[in-house]
């Protein structure tokens, strides 16, 4: 497989190569790839959201395309983040779950109690694939990497798949140290303490546009900001904090937050003040990146993208947001795990603001950016991601089928399942005991009705689809685990509903409160950008 990755990318170097100078490079369109960690679907101001603060964010949805059915790949962030990479479904690339996740008898430590253990998985991006970063170098492209990666230990870290510079790229899913320097990262240095994290990889990314200016180098760039926000663990400054606090009160508190789930509670309202300042700290980090494209007049030549890897938490990590009107949050086979703010702002194309309500999701970016970009695409490469370039021109495209395939059990609540939308219609298939679901999301797009009595037909017809693709790229499932207790399941049910969700109440009415003190080594850290 290593071999056919080389003899492709030689081939594609000398049938490809000319693209520079046929168009001239300059000419070439600079990409600018913005992917927040754990953002929900309604967690912008442009998404409707009446709590959080999002104006440079906006910006990008305003002057842009927005995808109103835009998708991640997965409802956890390594599947996600290896579709964006390689056009592929998780299915196909077999990174279903997220990185360091246990799989078969390794997940009973977690005490979860299920009744399946989750199915193996390959633990890093695979080196025959082409990604997008490296077809796009191989046609001229500068290559920048900044932020979170997450799809392989050293060895399978950005550099390795395609980037020229990787700043805090490596082998974690969270920021390890957490959001204000001293950062825990081998790949980030630390410059000053207290810093913002949000802020300084946008401050790196702007660095590498200035160093790389396509007006000086006569070579586009493809900059890839992969922000930590809004991962946990959730950290704010006291400005912030205070902000949104006020905030908060002043739209008035509601007496509980929570409803509980099948496994865990989950969040109903959006007013925690800590993750509200989290996400604008992330916005101002954008907002600094899209100044500086303004500034070196770059902005009439540079695609921008937009979206996130997954649902925002509503359950199971810090229980920080709410996803509504969707179901549910990050981890969950819902639409609140899924579905993404996804906006694509294509310079001389983008209409400002247009919605475009056709499905899409993270494998199409691969084959949509090699489009815009005039480079011929790779279909052997991404093979389940389309061009949306007819959608951004104003054309149609025709119905396919999105396909998602999650054997595992989320750290949130979820289930191993998998999913299938064509059309209007979702049809959920739970490998626990094969029953299934069937959503018109067209009319219900909270899920609250479950049409597969109704309609058997269309059950059998998308179920029919779905295992036919999962046998096709030769699916990976859970399995039974002999070792399950139905009375230890009871158990951790009752410690849920009766001592964590009255907790979660207690800590969310504590961090609104006048009196609220979190860890010392961020609270005193006013960062701002300069």
């Amino acid at each position: 497989m290593m071999f056919r990755k080389l003899l492709f990318l030689f081939l594609l170097h000398f049938t490809l190569g000319v693209f520079c100078q046929n168009m001239g490079a300059t000419n070439a369109p600079n990409i600018l790839f913005i992917l927040a960690d754990d953002l929900g679907y309604t967690d912008l101001s442009c998404m409707g959201s009446t709590f959080y603060e999002t104006p440079h964010i906006d910006r990008i949805a305003n002057e842009g395309t927005i995808f109103t059915n835009g998708y991640a790949a997965s409802r956890v962030c390594s599947p996600s983040r290896a579709t964006i990479m390689t056009g592929k479904f998780t299915a196909r690339h077999d990174i279903t779950v997220h990185i360091g996740s246990p799989s078969g008898e390794a997940w009973r430590k977690r005490n979860r109690f299920t009744k399946l253990l989750p199915a193996e998985y390959t633990h890093h991006l695979r080196h025959e694939y082409i990604t997008l970063p490296e077809a796009l170098k191989k046609v001229g492209y500068q290559t920048f990497f900044a932020g979170k990666w997450h799809l392989g230990d050293k060895g399978s870290w950005p550099e390795d798949h395609g980037f020229d510079i990787n700043v805090g790229g490596w082998t974690s899913g969270g920021p390890r140290g957490g959001f204000f320097s001293p950062y825990q990262n081998p790949n980030l240095e630390n410059k000053k303490d207290g810093e913002n994290l949000s802020h300084r990889l946008a401050e790196e990314t702007v660095a590498f546009i200035q160093n790389n200016n396509p007006h000086k180098t006569g070579k586009p760039f493809f900059a890839f900001l992969s922000f930590y926000a809004v991962h946990s663990p959730i950290q704010t400054s006291q400005d912030k904090w205070k902000k949104y606090r006020d905030k908060a009160v002043k739209q008035g508190v509601a007496e509980s937050a929570y409803e509980m789930g099948k496994f865990l509670p989950i969040r109903q309202t959006q007013d925690n003040p800590v993750y509200a300042g989290l996400v604008e700290q992330m916005d101002e980090g954008v907002g600094k990146v899209l100044n500086a494209l303004d500034e070196l007049g770059l902005e009439k030549n540079t695609i921008i993208v937009f979206t996130s890897d997954n649902g925002g938490v509503a359950a199971g990590d810090n229980f920080s947001t709410s996803n509504k009107p969707l179901r549910a949050g990050k981890g969950y086979q819902f639409e609140g795990g899924i579905r993404e703010p996804y906006f694509i702002k294509v310079p001389g194309l983008s209409k400002g603001g247009e919605k475009i309500d056709y499905p899409v999701c993270g494998a199409d970016f691969y084959p949509t950016l090699l489009d815009l970009a005039g480079v011929e695409k790779l279909p052997d490469e991404h093979k389940d991601g389309i061009s949306l370039l007819p959608l951004v021109k104003g054309a149609n495209l025709p119905e396919r089928s999105l396909i998602w395939h999650f054997p595992h059990y989320g750290n949130q609540g979820g289930e191993p399942s998998s999913i299938i939308r064509r059309g209007d219609f979702k049809l959920i298939y739970y490998h626990e005991d094969g029953r299934k679901e069937l959503y018109d999301l067209k009319k219900d797009l909270g899920e609250t009705t479950n049409l597969s009595k109704e309609n058997l037909d269309k059950v059998e017809q998308l179920e029919t689809e779905l295992f036919g693709y999962l046998t096709e790229v030769g699916a990976k499932y859970a399995t039974p685990d002999p070792a399950y207790s139905e009375s230890a399941a009871r158990a951790f049910l009752h410690k849920m509903r009766y001592e964590k969700m009255p907790a979660l109440e207690r800590q969310r009415l504590e961090i609104l409160s006048k009196d609220f003190k979190p860890n010392a080594d961020w609270w005193g850290s006013m960062t701002t950008l300069d």
